[in-house]
């Protein structure tokens, strides 16, 4: 039986802003959310296909360079073609591989948390994005516990 809801988030909580993803699914831990998995990890990977196969929702938490502040929250579509790495799979590679390897019928949304420092190291983030991060959670917390996130996007297709 399929799972309601797995937030992933993902980045390098020691590359300052990159580690707005885990921050994000950290944050939601305090929080009661029922039927929600919280998982995060460093980057996405062919493993995930699997674990979101267990879900009916989920939503790819992740860090942006250049996206709108706070955050852009926006639906995933299923990769055309599938092309990965090692080190970079993307949230529509996951979906199509959970699709195609396990059968599953998932609706995935990204939540891309707006990031300003990436080209150092340490395990903090910079205040705007801490200030992104507290509105992200803000908005993604009551919808994943009341589980109306399929219909978050209408009438509006992006939010920011």
């Amino acid at each position: 039986m399929s799972k309601r809801l797995l937030i992933l988030g993902y980045g390098n909580p020691g590359g300052l802003d990159d580690g707005l993803g885990p921050a994000c699914v950290e944050a939601l831990r305090s929080f009661d959310l029922p039927d929600v998995t919280l998982e995060s990890d460093y980057q996405l990977t062919v493993e995930d296909a699997a674990l979101a196969a267990e879900h009916e929702v989920v939503v790819f938490v992740d860090a942006t360079v250049a996206g709108p502040e706070p955050f852009d929250f926006f639906e995933v579509q299923p990769a055309e073609t599938l092309s990965f790495s090692s080190h970079v799979v993307e949230p529509g590679a996951v979906i199509t591989l959970a699709e195609s390897l396990f059968g599953a019928r998932i609706h995935a949304f990204t939540l891309a948390i707006r990031g300003y420092q990436f080209n150092e190291f340490g395990e903090y983030l910079s205040q705007q994005a801490r200030n992104n991060l507290a509105a992200a959670v803000q908005f993604l917390a009551p919808l994943a516990r009341s589980h109306t996130l399929p219909t978050a996007l209408k009438p509006k297709a992006r939010m920011n």
